[in-house]
């Protein structure tokens, strides 16, 4: 079985959001995707070993932000490379309530969820929800998975239901030991200025290691 087939499905780049016991927390996902229009449900598909996936299944609700081509690259490292349950990842991004959810601000649209069922994977929890609220928050482009990958140039979690290893890189680069990112620099393969942050997860050029 060729797992690479799986890359020619479509995704996007989400903030998947719920409450845990009063305090915003969520995480990044790149499944959801609309069951039915009348009445409006969405799916989403969140890893168990994820802090998010048993704040849904007790607050019953979660909220989806749609990430854009514009979004802060950071936000994906904020909420996709560390744990809820230790960090309090709203703290750092702008959002609001909507719908009685926490949602980013720095997204192109958001979608509200009263959770109505779901079902387990050996790995993941795919929750069904109830559209309870919805908005589109700017016209930008919604943020592919491909455009995540080719432009922004991040790696999927390994919790990621859509998580591949990678092949390893044809020639020596920097790779951010905590989100995947690879440096390449304006010149192939320079070495990273002293002042270097990860775009994605905003480690400091420690983080970064020399990949052959």
């Amino acid at each position: 079985m060729n797992a690479k087939a799986f890359r020619k499905l479509s995704y996007g780049v989400y903030v998947i959001s719920t409450w845990d016991n009063g305090r915003a927390t969520g995480c990044t996902a790149n499944s959801a995707m609309q069951i039915t229009s009348d009445p409006a449900t969405i799916a989403v598909s969140i890893n168990h070993n994820n802090y998010t996936n048993q704040c849904i299944a007790q607050s019953g609700r979660f909220a989806i932000s749609i990430l854009s081509e514009e979004s802060d690259p950071s936000i994906i490292g904020t909420f996709g490379f560390q744990s809820g349950k230790d960090v309090d990842k709203f703290e750092s991004v702008a959002h609001e309530i909507r719908g009685n959810m926490p949602v980013v601000k720095d997204a192109c649209a958001y979608i509200c969820c009263e959770v109505i069922d779901k079902m387990e994977t050996a790995t993941h929890t795919v929750f069904l929800g109830k559209v309870v609220d919805a908005d589109q928050q700017s016209d930008q482009e919604a943020m592919t998975y491909a455009y995540y990958h080719k432009v922004v140039k991040g790696k999927s979690p390994k919790n990621a239901p859509t998580y591949i290893p990678e092949e390893a890189p044809a020639g020596p680069v920097w790779v951010c030991s905590v989100c995947g990112y690879v440096y390449e620099g304006e010149k192939p393969f320079e070495e990273l200025p002293d002042d270097f942050a990860c775009p994605v997860c905003k480690q400091p050029k420690t983080a970064f290691a020399k990949k052959e």
